[in-house]
């Protein structure tokens, strides 16, 4: 194990920077692979010592993954804004008579789904509102059709409260509906709808819809079928530290029985256009990266965190790489829920451009698909001219 003082260590031009000294026994845990407890996630939250956090979450995510960080070709599709729920939070969802309201017709999903298909992309995100005008078969025939024509695309669709929405709508049980959308080529679940588990703030921020065991049970079924899904957790609102932990714990507690969990994503709240962000800031650089460290460390059986550019933006999602992630997300294109909320992110990264900010960061980019298998490629899809990186980031 690294021998580093409590008190402090020093840094480029050997000036000693503070260090927290209630991370030393966690260090401890961290460099014998003993399991972070609820107590010790609260030390972590609290401690400013940022460079230690990371330095511990760098060795986790090493230990892990190696040098490598991950990315995908994807597109995403948002098939209708329209939402019976109010979540406090969503600056996405509209009315039914609202100007801004859509539904994405078969021909233009398919479309989409082309286009897809020509930029390269192996996956399609799909997820949107409840509409409560449309059946249920309306949300099976999106996967369906696009499976039918385009049956190379992955197809990663329906959060956990979609699916709880399904089996309202159906009043059928949830393993028939999966197997069923399962049959018909469904092949992961994406993890949004998590939000936070603790009833205090999920009662205050998206009361009504599918709570904390809904969402749990949705992936505990889902993996009972050979199914991988991700995970989430929405923060920097009203939240607090012990809710977040209690949150982390609740997922490290499902992966220990299903194991089928891919990646966690830490998705950072934007408070533009909706009732929650009302004189409340977003979360800063220093709080995003503390989540992304803080989720490697409590999560020790998730294999992959996930820091999603298009909510930290491109230049935090970068040096998360160094802060626990290893893995970047992928091309994405037509992201419409961030952005309702204020994302300032670009709408789309090329191949390029995330294998540059990867190699930026000290890491080697891998494509991966959904699933996290490397995807070999005849000819790269964009001309790379930089060289492999030479040196470990710290």
């Amino acid at each position: 194990m690294p021998s580093v003082s409590s008190s402090a260590a020093i840094v480029a031009g050997g000036h000693p920077t503070w260090r927290d000294p209630r991370l030393e026994p966690i260090r401890e845990k961290v460099y014998t692979g003993q399991r972070l407890t609820f107590d010790d996630g609260l030390v972590l939250e609290q401690t400013c010592d940022l460079l230690t956090l990371g330095e511990l979450a760098n060795y986790v995510r090493e230990q892990k993954n190696g040098q490598v960080t991950y990315y995908n070709v994807n597109m995403h599709i948002n098939p209708t804004n329209v939402c019976v729920y109010r979540c406090a939070f969503c600056s996405f969802r509209a009315d039914l008579k609202s100007p801004t309201a859509y539904v994405m017709s078969e021909e233009e999903i398919l479309a989409r789904a082309q286009e897809a298909t020509q930029r390269g992309a192996t996956e399609l995100h799909i997820v949107g509102g409840l509409h409560h005008r449309l059946p249920y078969e309306w949300y099976y025939n999106i996967i369906a059709t696009i499976h039918q024509h385009y049956p190379q695309l992955h197809l990663k669709a329906w959060t956990a409260v979609e699916w709880d929405w399904f089996v309202r709508l159906t009043r059928r049980p949830l393993r028939e509906l999966m197997l069923e959308m399962k049959a018909a080529g469904l092949g992961s679940l994406p993890g949004g709808g998590a939000e936070i588990f603790h009833p205090e703030i999920r009662s205050q921020i998206c009361d009504y819809k599918a709570d904390a065991e809904q969402w749990l049970e949705v992936h505990r079924q889902w993996h009972a079928l050979g199914g991988k899904s991700n995970a989430t957790m929405l923060y920097g609102h009203i939240e607090k530290p012990y809710h977040r932990i209690d949150h982390l714990l609740r997922l490290r507690a499902l992966q220990d029985e299903t194991g089928g969990f891919q990646t966690f994503i830490p998705l950072a709240f934007h408070p533009a256009n909706n009732p929650l962000g009302r004189d409340r800031p977003r979360p800063s650089g220093m709080m995003d990266l503390k989540m992304i460290a803080i989720a490697r460390l409590m999560l020790d059986n998730f294999p992959h965190i996930k820091a999603y550019w298009q909510m930290l933006g491109v230049k935090t999602a970068q040096v998360a790489q160094s802060w626990g992630a290893d893995d970047l997300d992928g091309t994405v294109v037509y992201e419409r829920i961030y952005h309702a909320a204020g994302s300032e992110a670009p709408q789309e990264l090329t191949v390029a451009q995330l294998r540059r900010l990867i190699r930026e960061a000290g890491r080697i980019p891998v494509e991966r698909d959904t699933l996290y298998r490397p995807v070999q490629r005849p000819e790269p899809l964009e001309e790379e001219t930089v060289e492999p990186p030479t040196a470990t980031a710290v």
